[in-house]
């Protein structure tokens, strides 16, 4: 399996943060949440590292890519409350250890589903858009959430939908659930930080898989 490459780390939002220290990064990703910027630089830096302790350890590349990118939303919640700066022993990365010792800790708790149980798509949803359209997801008014999954996850039609709805005592029409499934996707695109939208989106006749990326949530 070879290393992917992230063409977002091409990208000039991005670029512009090479030049700052892991602590750097890390102290501006918890100070400005809204931004998203400052986790995929964390990303671009350091996933060729976490991929290949990864490809090691998963049978197939299905399992590989899924786990890479499992392993990488769980660093995104923990780095929230991640505080390096009592590490001081000489000649140490604390950041990339701590991030070895993560993904040690995700490969080794991992049980993942059988390939054909698996509908994560790498190209689709690299792991910084990916935590932040679930962060997206969150925000969706419930109804309209349950639409979009059930839209781009299980593939079901407007009409099935309205269905679903309509038996659980919702009133709507199949004309209904396509007007607010195209308002779900406005707010859920809305809802990414601004950064995040220009990196992954800017460019969506170059990547028209992002818009159904919801289906690998």
């Amino acid at each position: 399996m070879q290393i992917p490459h992230f063409s977002e780390s091409n990208h000039l939002i991005v670029k512009s943060l090479f030049h700052h220290s892991d602590q750097e990064l890390l102290t501006l990703f918890q100070r400005h949440p809204e931004h998203g910027k400052y986790f995929t630089a964390i990303f671009c830096r350091y996933s060729p590292i976490v991929f290949t302790l990864i490809r090691h350890s998963a049978r197939s590349p299905v399992q590989a890519d899924y786990l890479f990118a499992l392993t990488w939303r769980h660093i995104f919640y923990e780095l929230g409350g991640l505080d390096l700066r009592d590490d001081n022993t000489p000649g140490s990365n604390s950041f990339q250890n701590w991030l070895i010792n993560m993904t040690a800790v995700c490969i080794n708790q991992a049980d993942l589903p059988p390939v054909e149980s698996i509908h994560y798509n790498l190209k689709a949803a690299p792991p910084p858009f990916w935590c932040y359209l679930e962060q997206a997801m969150e925000k969706l008014p419930a109804v309209i959430r349950l639409m979009v999954v059930m839209a781009q996850t299980f593939h079901w039609s407007e009409t099935r939908i309205a269905a679903y709805l309509q038996a659980e005592g919702e009133v709507i029409s199949p004309a209904q659930v396509r007007t607010q499934l195209n308002q779900g996707y406005q707010l859920l695109e809305e809802a990414l930080p601004d950064d995040i939208r220009e990196v992954y989106l800017g460019g969506e006749a170059a990547h028209p898989e992002r818009k159904s990326a919801v289906s690998t949530l």
